[in-house]
């Protein structure tokens, strides 16, 4: 008994010891990515093998672009509470929301748009063969591609209708 406790501290201390080390040693480059001056973009460069010239036409890029774009995203939030309240109402203006509507749906044109724009300026930045590979990603991975919508809820909520055989 003597023996056994100081067996099981040392195991868990080696356990938790183990754990840390492998811990840090697979986060190492992720943190590294976030420490770098330019934490949003360090994962471009890493990951599209980048230069650092290119990286710091990139950066010019983003900087102009950013700034736009949070002004788009911040009138289609607004547009969106709007809209909401619009609905809400306890008497709803068909025009007011078809209005609203309009307005957020030109905001979106514009918005993707320009975020075409500027995805096609960064991938020229690049090599040729990581354009191409940035702009796949860049499908994947934006508001650009539209997800389809789920009409699973029409099984569900189907209203059953008596018919000749009920």
């Amino acid at each position: 008994m003597r023996r056994t406790l100081p067996i099981l501290i040392l195991g868990l201390l080696g356990a938790v010891g183990t754990y840390c080390l492998a811990y840090f040693a697979g986060t190492f480059s992720s943190r590294a990515l976030l420490h770098s001056p330019q934490p949003e973009l360090a994962w471009l460069q890493h990951e599209f093998k980048l230069t650092g010239q290119d990286l710091a036409r990139i950066t010019e890029l983003h900087a102009g672009y950013l700034p736009r774009c949070m002004e788009r995203c911040a009138r289609i939030d607004e547009l969106n509470t709007l809209l909401a309240a619009a609905l809400h109402a306890d008497m709803p203006v068909p025009a007011e929301i078809d209005s609203l509507l309009r307005e957020r749906a030109d905001m979106r044109v514009l918005c993707q748009s320009e975020m075409i724009d500027h995805f096609l300026q960064v991938s020229r930045t690049m090599p040729p063969d990581q354009g191409r590979r940035y702009l796949a990603w860049v499908w994947d991975n934006t508001s650009l591609r539209e997800r389809p919508m789920d009409h699973s809820f029409r099984d569900a909520t189907a209203i059953h209708t008596p018919g000749p055989m009920d």
